[in-house]
């Protein structure tokens, strides 16, 4: 039992030692491994320094020898530039010395053109005294005599110039102008219109003028007050007069009195009420009237109340011409003319039907209808280009556009056409009275006379005070001065005579 004992430590004790021998072995063993493996690493990483040190060395040789090649380049092209600086700054030597050679010829030059000026001073003075001697006057006076015969010519020249110019240009345009006006009126077919300002109603009979103005006056009074009109009551048999400045007042107050006289009840309170339903219905006629005329003159898209203040123009007459129908043929011509032209057809069409739009307000703003028009179109249409040429049409402003004189064309051919307005016969006399006023203020002029309904003025002139440049020049002054000085439809054509007798007796 013992022997078996320790034969059984004795195995164990020897096996931990034979695994103990394994260990180590197999320990050394892998020791050696790695140390071979290291060594083989590290040889390895011994051989690529060196191809990496070989490479390095290969590479510095080449840049030191692409650096020295370089090198040789540049100082050779240094070189080059410092030959070629040395040939210019020979040639610049060469030049100064040219220079200087030539500046020493100048200045002897210099100093013997100045003797012969000198010299030739002497003798333009000699010349002079002699030429004085001779004529019999100074240098002075023979000079300002002759630029007073060069200014005489050039001035008759050159009115003689100016006119050839103006006549040529004036023939031209004239035949354009005709050519072009006359294809636009043809295709213009608008009614003759001349209306009367003063409003009068019919009665029928004396004993209604009594009826009207009521017991002590009230019902003139009433209807008065009610309406802004004066009622004019006079003699004139089974007639009243209306009398007010504004036409739509005017046109109420005569609806209302017609109405009164077909109902019969005059008294205050059926007045008022007349007049109430008369501008009622003038309100919707001046709003249809003022459609009516966008839709005529093919101008889309107007304001409303644009439209309201256009409707207006019913009931306002210039010169006995109707101002609504007088704005639509502007429109239409404006808007010929602009397709001829190739202006902007829209615009001249807009500022045709507006531009005497101011004329509805003319009796509650102040300044020039065109002015007034402008600011209106301003407030409600928001088109700078239509108020421009609104305000351009009776050139209370320059024009600016082509459009804005399209427009003043159009209103001069609507208002000067033969039957499209007329004038009261003070007002023609007092016309033809100013236009022979201005021009017998000229001096020269002898007589004159205003023809042709005052379309024409003739000049009679002095012939001994007025040559016959001189009288060109006075057709025009004359007529600038009536432009000027006058307002008026149309055109006046201005026409200065001068005549020459000689006369003679055979004895």
């Amino acid at each position: 039992m013992n022997g078996w004992l320790i034969g059984l430590v004795l195995g164990f004790v020897g096996g931990c030692v034979a695994t103990l021998f394994l260990r180590r072995w197999i320990a050394s063993r892998k020791l050696r491994e790695a140390e071979e493996e290291a060594q083989r690493i590290l040889n390895k990483a011994i051989e690529e320094q060196k191809k990496t040190l070989l490479q390095a060395k290969e590479e510095a040789i080449n840049i030191k020898s692409a650096a020295g090649s370089e090198y040789r380049e540049h100082h050779a092209e240094l070189q080059r530039q410092e030959k070629r600086l040395a040939q210019k700054e020979e040639n610049l030597d060469r030049k100064l010395e040219s220079f200087e050679r030539r500046e020493q010829s100048i200045a002897s030059r210099e100093k013997e053109t100045e003797r012969v000026k000198n010299q030739v001073e002497e003798l333009r003075n000699k010349e002079f005294q002699r030429l004085e001697q001779v004529a019999g006057m100074s240098f002075v006076e023979a000079k300002e005599l002759l630029l007073q015969r060069v200014d005489v010519e050039i001035r008759d020249e050159a009115v003689q110039r100016l006119h050839r110019m103006e006549a040529e240009v004036r023939e031209e345009a004239q035949k354009k102008a005709r050519q072009l006006i006359a294809e636009v009126m043809q295709r213009c077919t608008t009614e003759v219109v001349t209306e009367s300002t003063v409003s009068v109603v019919a009665l029928p009979s004396d004993d209604m003028k009594g009826r009207l103005i009521g017991r002590e006056g009230r019902n003139i009074r009433a209807l008065e007050h009610a309406s802004g009109v004066e009622l004019i009551v006079d003699d004139t048999p089974e007639t009243v007069t209306l009398s007010c400045f504004d036409p739509v007042r005017r046109e109420v107050a005569r609806l209302a009195l017609t109405k009164l006289l077909l109902d019969g009840r005059i008294h205050p309170a059926r007045i008022e009420e007349m007049v109430q339903k008369a501008k009622n219905e003038v309100d919707t006629t001046i709003k249809a009237e003022g459609e009516q005329a966008a839709f005529k003159a093919g101008v889309p898209g107007l304001h409303p109340e644009l439209i309201k203040v256009l409707g207006r123009l019913k009931y306002r007459t210039s010169y006995g011409q109707n101002v609504l129908v007088h704005s639509i043929e502007t429109a239409i011509l404006a808007g010929m003319l602009a397709a001829e032209l190739g202006a902007k057809v829209d615009v001249a069409k807009r500022a045709g039907l507006l531009h005497d739009i101011g004329k509805a307000l003319d009796f509650e703003m102040e300044g020039p209808h065109a002015l007034t028009g402008a600011n209106i179109v301003k407030q409600w249409d928001k088109s700078a280009e239509v108020a421009r040429c609104v305000a351009e049409h009776h050139e209370d402003v320059e024009f600016s556009s082509v459009e804005g004189f399209i427009v003043a064309t159009a209103d001069a051919i609507s208002g000067a056409r033969p039957g499209a307005r007329r004038e009261s016969l003070e007002e023609y006399l007092r016309r033809l009275e100013n236009l022979e006023s201005i021009a017998n203020d000229f001096t020269g002029v002898e007589k004159s006379y205003a023809t042709q309904a005052g379309r024409e003025v003739r000049i009679m002139v002095k012939p001994d005070d007025i040559d016959d440049l001189d009288a060109m020049r006075l057709a025009r002054d004359i007529a600038k001065r009536i432009e000027e000085s006058l307002n008026y439809p149309g055109q006046i054509k201005v026409t200065v005579i001068r005549e020459t007798r000689a006369t003679e007796f055979a004895k």
